[in-house]
């Protein structure tokens, strides 16, 4: 957990709580519509589907594809130097959503787009921990 101090770090809210709490535990966790079987995320009190409000969170495979991707070459903040230049991308889950998340453990050149990825967790503190995605074929 070393080397995050000065990151900005989430603030879990009523919404987005058990989806942290899933982080956490190293779960992805991701909101089902119990009414017409749609997944989402991020974090909502309706189905942007249906708009039933009868949501509930569910564990995701924890696998996707890139579907898109940028190279930061500058870091944020002097808290994210060591890091950079480091992937920003879009994951497209197996269950349907799309999260931004990092691509890591790969090298930068190799990132490419429908690249199938896989969760991993980083521990940023006690409290968070942070998503992020690693090639499956290593």
């Amino acid at each position: 957990m070393m080397g995050h101090s000065g990151k900005l770090f989430p603030r879990p809210t009523i919404e987005t709580a058990p989806y942290w709490e899933g982080c956490h535990n190293h779960e992805l966790l991701i909101q089902e519509c119990k009414e017409c079987g749609h997944h989402q995320f991020y974090p909502r009190i309706m189905c942007t589907d249906c708009s039933s409000p009868r949501m509930e969170w569910v564990p995701a495979s924890g696998k996707g594809k890139v579907k898109s991707f940028t190279i930061m070459h500058r870091a944020i903040t002097k808290a994210y130097l060591a890091e950079a230049p480091y992937v920003i991308a879009l994951i497209e889950l197996e269950e349907g959503p799309t999260m931004m998340s990092n691509v890591v453990q790969c090298e930068l050149k190799n990132v490419e787009i429908g690249m199938e990825v896989e969760v991993v967790f980083e521990d940023w503190s006690e409290e968070i921990s942070i998503p992020k995605f690693k090639p499956t074929s290593l």
